[in-house]
């Protein structure tokens, strides 16, 4: 008997270590990636993931669209029209509906509304706008993002077909003040930049509450107050487009947009003033957002093809798009604002942006709310238009209770 149970032992020992290096040795599964023109669909319980809470997350959505007005102009007037400047100078469109996908382990297991719309996405355009640069610096173009700006910059002259009789030139950062900026402050929107730029002057966006403040304060020294501000915004697309010498759409589409399967429906637009000559040629210098119109007019598939791009920290089915070190800098906290990394990323530091969701999450934001919620630990990015800010939370928790 006590032979019996002896190889009962063994062999029960030996089925153990047999089953532990079974699972150490199963490879791990192959990430999915779209490729260009399609996109695999799974019903979410394929997945594992409950079928009837996604499907109530949706509707929680579309009960929580957002209450501004579809025309995004008068939204736009509605959001910052008590601001001086405020008249829009780039275009502007009506949205569509309460849209979203949801994508888990590369798939998309949930959609709603109009994905194929190509609509304004506001400021996740600063996303795509912090990307170029960063690909200027995994170019060597930009030698280091604690340089200062003003040593890229030359004098730059403006596109002006009517005035035939002189050329203008702007010097964005030749003050004394503007020549301490470095690409990371003006990344993290901790510059200060001041200035005026494309007809707007830096104090006139999101201007404090004393207007004796506005026009000839004393500047903050780079890097110790954040504040979110899109002329500035602006300032970091023109000295990135003088670093390229060539539009930043061309470098999106070339670079990442193309390599990641887009469309060929987005467009990222400017101001009807914002053209410099560059190399002899009119170039249009891109927005960062939709503040005074324009940005990224973008359908929900091609944002979500982004975010799962930032999701594998810039690799894209095995080729390295953007470089993971500069993810990691666009994750790095602020650190005048802890929960800002580089433009337009959007830390869940100590859960203080969401509450329900992991610390190491973060998120793609613009107006409207147009949001990409990516969320490495759960192998998951949400793209979600068109809802009330206030329900961010509550949306992915409702997301997040559907996976096991």
């Amino acid at each position: 008997m006590k032979h019996v149970l002896k190889f009962i032992c063994l062999s029960l020992t030996i089925s153990l270590s047999a089953l532990a290096q079974s699972k150490r040795s199963k490879p791990a599964e192959t990430p999915y990636f779209p490729p260009p023109g399609e996109w695999q669909h799974h019903h979410p319980s394929s997945l594992g993931l409950d079928s009837t809470r996604l499907a109530e997350s949706i509707q929680f959505a579309l009960d929580n669209e957002s209450k501004m007005p579809r025309d995004q102009q008068l939204a736009q007037a509605e959001t910052f029209g008590r601001e001086p400047h405020d008249e829009g100078v780039g275009p502007f469109a009506d949205r569509g509906n309460p849209t979203g996908i949801i994508i888990y382990k590369g798939y998309i297991v949930s959609e709603w509304g109009e994905p194929l719309r190509t609509d304004m996405t506001n400021s996740v355009t600063k996303s795509f706008l912090s990307a170029v640069v960063g690909l200027a610096v995994d170019q060597g173009l930009i030698r280091n993002v604690t340089d200062t700006v003003s040593r890229y910059i030359p004098p730059i002259e403006l596109y002006t077909p009517l005035n035939t009789e002189s050329s203008q030139f702007i010097y964005p950062f030749e003050t004394p003040h503007n020549k301490k900026l470095t690409w990371d402050v003006m990344l993290r929107q901790t510059s200060d930049w001041e200035g005026t730029l494309w007809g707007k002057p830096d104090w006139a966006d999101r201007p404090g509450s004393k207007p004796e403040e506005w026009i000839g304060r004393v500047r903050n020294p780079p890097g110790t107050v954040w504040k979110y501000n899109d002329v500035r915004v602006n300032a970091l697309a023109l000295a990135a487009t003088c670093v390229w010498r060539k539009p930043l759409p061309q470098v999106l589409k070339s670079y990442i947009m193309d390599p990641i399967g887009a469309s060929s429906t987005w467009r990222w637009n400017g101001y009807r003033n914002a053209w410099i000559v560059l190399d002899g040629q009119p170039v249009q210098s891109v927005s960062g957002g939709g503040h005074w119109g324009g940005g990224m007019f973008i359908n929900a598939y091609d944002i979500g093809r982004f975010g799962l791009l930032t999701l594998h920290r810039g690799n894209w089915n095995g080729r390295q798009l953007i470089s993971e070190q500069w993810v990691k800098q666009s994750l790095t906290p602020t650190t005048a604002n802890p929960g800002y990394g580089y433009m337009n990323w959007f830390l869940n530091t100590e859960h203080k942006l969401l509450p329900s969701a992991p610390a190491t999450a973060f998120v793609h934001i613009g107006n409207g709310t147009n949001f990409i919620y990516v969320d490495p630990e759960h192998d998951l990015v949400a793209v979600v238009r068109w809802i009330e800010n206030a329900a961010m939370d509550e949306m992915i928790k409702r997301i997040l209770a559907a996976i096991p």
